[in-house]
């Protein structure tokens, strides 16, 4: 991780108060936000409805809330309910600028870590593109009838039957400041508008968002994201994850929000030597070869840039979003009423 982005980091969830020559940038900012979302409901910008129903599954912040997890979760249960779903995302992090499907093989370099990380971990259709609309085609072209969106909640250019925002429990919504001041990408008074609210693990403080959003709390679920096991990147063996306790152990994460991924190591009773890294970062054989024998354990985002430099000593750890039952069957509800709401074939309009 940058020294910029540690100290960023800080700034918007510590206890410090505010910078205030950041505050002008925030200004600014949310100037430039608003007079683009005035500028998508005067229809001075297209937005593109497609043919089949979108679910976009996004934050208000930057950085990692554990939004792919939950992308998969949800996409896999709406497959089982005999749907057939397609994710889109951005590809962001990748040199591919034209929307196209994403396999399992696919250089990471080229398309994104994270569509590289839902293809293999879904064996459903992945399609990436900075137009998400046209990327989205190309999954409605192949067959799919419903389109999940793995972040995007911003894009408005891509129209959307149904919104899913995810908050990281512990850190929330940091000092509750747009960027750069803050962590957070639009005002929270946008959760009046979404669907439903997923929490990613314990909140600090009962819905701390709450006291933020005028017309209505949406409906409110908690997730918690669960490890088990580790992964050997040279041979695909399972470990149980338990196995690792006591030990010292190498710990790499170039996710939004690396310390959960130390958290959660520590919480197995590992001893952890962290190496945090930016979120998408390149990743090459100095990043993981640190020359003593313990083993190194990295998140699944980060494993799919690694194969090529890995040994018998490196391990990823995939998680699972969880819920209650109940949570999890009246969220499922939210998004199947949302998506079955719509006439089953509709025409694009701007």
């Amino acid at each position: 991780m940058s020294r910029l982005q540690a100290w960023l980091n800080h700034a918007w969830y510590g206890s410090d108060p505010p910078r205030w020559w950041l505050a002008p940038g925030a200004a600014l900012y949310g100037a430039v936000f608003a007079l683009r979302t005035l500028a998508y409901r005067r229809h001075w910008r297209r937005t593109v409805r497609l043919a089949r129903p979108v679910v976009v599954v996004g934050n208000l912040t930057v950085g990692g809330t554990g939004k792919t997890p939950l992308v998969c979760w949800l996409a896999a249960r709406l497959a089982e309910h005999g749907l057939h779903p397609g994710v889109v995302t951005s590809g962001y992090g990748g040199a591919s600028r034209h929307p196209r499907p994403v396999a399992p093989g696919d250089d990471p370099a080229v398309v994104g870590d994270e569509p590289v990380l839902l293809a293999r971990r879904l064996a459903l259709p992945v399609a990436v593109g900075r137009n998400r609309a046209a990327a989205a085609q190309l999954l409605i072209d192949a067959g799919c009838d419903v389109i999940v969106s793995d972040d995007g909640l911003q894009h408005e250019a891509l129209g959307r039957d149904c919104e899913i925002v995810v908050v990281d429990g512990r850190r929330g919504f940091g000092n509750g400041r747009l960027l750069p001041a803050g962590p957070l990408r639009e005002p929270t008074r946008r959760l009046a508008k979404v669907d439903a609210v997923v929490v990613n693990g314990p909140p600090e403080s009962t819905d701390p968002w709450a006291s933020a959003v005028t017309g209505g709390t949406p409906p409110t679920f908690h997730m918690r994201l669960e490890a088990s096991r580790a992964v050997a990147l040279a041979d695909g063996t399972h470990r149980e994850l338990d196995t690792f306790a006591g030990a010292a152990v190498h710990a790499l994460a170039g996710i939004g929000n690396p310390e959960r991924f130390f958290a959660m190591l520590r919480e197995n009773g590992m001893a952890v030597h962290a190496h945090p890294l930016a979120d998408h970062a390149r990743i090459g054989p100095g990043d993981i070869l640190f020359g003593d024998a313990e083993p190194v354990l990295m998140t699944e985002k980060d494993a799919v840039k690694c194969a090529a430099h890995a040994d018998a000593r490196h391990w990823y750890v995939p998680v699972d979003a969880t819920f209650a039952a109940a949570d999890a069957a009246a969220l499922l509800a939210i998004v199947m009423n949302k998506i079955d709401s719509e006439p089953p074939t509709r025409v694009s309009r701007g």
